[in-house]
């Protein structure tokens, strides 16, 4: 079995798809690190005992965000394609607003803020949002720098509001009540 480790980062650089090195802070890293790490938070996720068609949405979200990092990862001038990198596409952004739409009907319209917390599920759900938004601001700031295909931050976007709905529906099924912001009034 191969090793693990090659040490070629030990310098502080990484290589991306295509072989081109750069280094490890570089936003192209930072944004597809991100991704990364909402794919794994969204693993936890679905580690908790969640209703099969919500595991469903996530796993496909995951497979998704796995073409987004790939894409992310892939060096300029490559071509995705050739790398076997299959593109996201509007039926990508289309279904998470069709998911949110038919979570959203099961739930009460919000009339003010609501804390991130509630069942397990929710809580990780709702830390899933927060580094969506980061993963999208990583991407815009990539994108003022190199060429991002512009699906991927409306992808983002429409994710971090799907996590949102996502961490709602799993506390109404489980009957625990949202909690809101007191605003400095104890």
């Amino acid at each position: 079995m191969a090793r693990i480790y090659t040490k070629t980062g030990d310098d502080g650089t990484t290589g991306l798809i295509g072989g081109v090195r750069v280094s490890k802070d570089s936003p192209r890293i930072e944004a597809y690190g991100t991704v990364d790490e909402l794919n794994t938070i969204l693993g936890i996720v679905r580690s908790y005992s969640l209703p099969d068609h919500l595991d469903k949405i996530i796993g496909r979200v995951q497979d998704e965000l796995f073409t987004v990092g790939a894409e992310l990862a892939l060096a300029p001038g490559e071509n995705r394609a050739e790398r076997g990198i299959l593109p996201l596409n509007e039926e990508s952004v289309r279904a998470l607003e069709d998911d949110i739409d038919k979570c959203q009907g099961d739930l009460k319209p919000l009339s003010r803020f609501i804390l991130p917390g509630g069942a397990p599920a929710a809580a990780v759900l709702h830390f899933a949002r927060a580094v969506a938004r980061r993963a999208e601001r990583c991407s815009v700031r990539l994108a003022r720098l190199e060429k991002v295909d512009p699906i991927i931050i409306r992808y983002l976007n429409r994710l971090s509001d799907l996590c949102f709905v996502l961490a709602r529906s799993v506390n109404r099924l489980g009957s625990r009540p949202e909690s809101h912001p007191n605003f400095g009034r104890r």
